[in-house]
């Protein structure tokens, strides 16, 4: 098993948290989101990210709007839906939780 393969699942399974976390504050466009994404050590591609965006606008999580750009074409800013926000808010709950968990196990294993 390589470690590569087990690193890139956890960071696919909480990019939508990201995602959403990112949106918090505001709304953003697509390279927005990806440099914080970046910045923060998830490394992520635009080709991953599109798809994501969509599934999350399609579940009613982000709504967006579409800007002229003097420098090419219209741009498309997301942002959280009220029913978005009251996800992240159950999201935040559940990543508290579940570091929590995790923290136990990695304390109680390394204590023995």
């Amino acid at each position: 098993m390589k470690i590569e393969n087990t690193k890139a699942q956890m960071r696919k399974g909480v990019l939508e948290f990201c995602i959403l976390s990112i949106l918090r504050d505001g709304e953003a466009y697509t390279s927005d989101i990806l440099d914080a994404l970046k910045e923060a050590k998830m490394l992520v591609v635009e080709g991953t990210i599109y798809p994501l965006l969509t599934r999350l606008k399609n579940a009613g999580l982000l709504s967006y709007r579409w800007e002229e750009s003097t420098s090419g074409p219209p741009r498309k800013y997301y942002e959280l839906t009220e029913t978005g926000k009251l996800f992240l808010k159950e999201l935040n709950n559940t990543w508290d939780e579940l570091q929590q968990a995790v923290n136990t196990v990695i304390s109680v294993k390394s204590t023995k």
